[in-house]
């Protein structure tokens, strides 16, 4: 099976909230990125929306603003389109995802999630098989968006001997 020549890493990591203030202030006060730069408004022509987007040709990029957690860079986007839905999918929907923060103390992320206002979802679990020494907890961002704490300070199983689990 070929392989994508060049891959190296991910690049970025964009997604579309409801409200770019509100996300700004999530993103820069609770999670402690870096507010980059900013573009702004972008329309297509025609159905350029459509053929290198995927959305309604009639869409308009309102803005998007980049941040930065550690060497990961977040394109947040804010839409005018007609037919855009509101509800984020959620993980067991086509389409489903989170984005996952590694912390190296979970329980003082999840003090500080909480002081915030943060809804946390459910208390830290702790994984076993593969990724045993690992803890994580989901969390929601105010538009409903999922995001995951994990940490494994001391490594997990797979890490230390990956042969039985593959």
């Amino acid at each position: 099976m070929p392989v994508l020549p060049g891959v190296r890493a991910v690049d970025h990591v964009g997604f579309t909230v409801p409200d770019l203030d509100e996300a700004h202030r999530f993103l820069v006060d609770v999670l402690g990125a870096t507010y980059r730069y900013r573009l702004g408004r972008r329309e297509g022509e025609g159905t350029w929306m459509s053929e290198h987007l995927g959305v309604d040709d009639r869409a308009a990029i309102a803005e998007i603003r980049f941040f930065a957690i550690g060497s990961t860079v977040f394109e947040l986007f804010a839409y005018d389109a007609p037919d855009q839905a509101s509800a984020p999918p959620r993980n067991s929907d086509v389409g489903g995802h989170h984005v996952a923060f590694y912390v190296d103390d979970l329980d003082a992320a999840v003090e500080a999630l909480r002081a915030a206002g943060v809804e946390v979802m459910g208390s830290p679990v702790t994984s076993g098989g593969a990724h045993l020494g690992q803890r994580w907890v989901y969390f929601r961002a105010p538009w409903g968006m999922q995001f995951e704490l994990v940490s494994y300070p001391e490594g997990r199983a797979v890490d230390r001997d990956p042969a039985p689990y593959r």
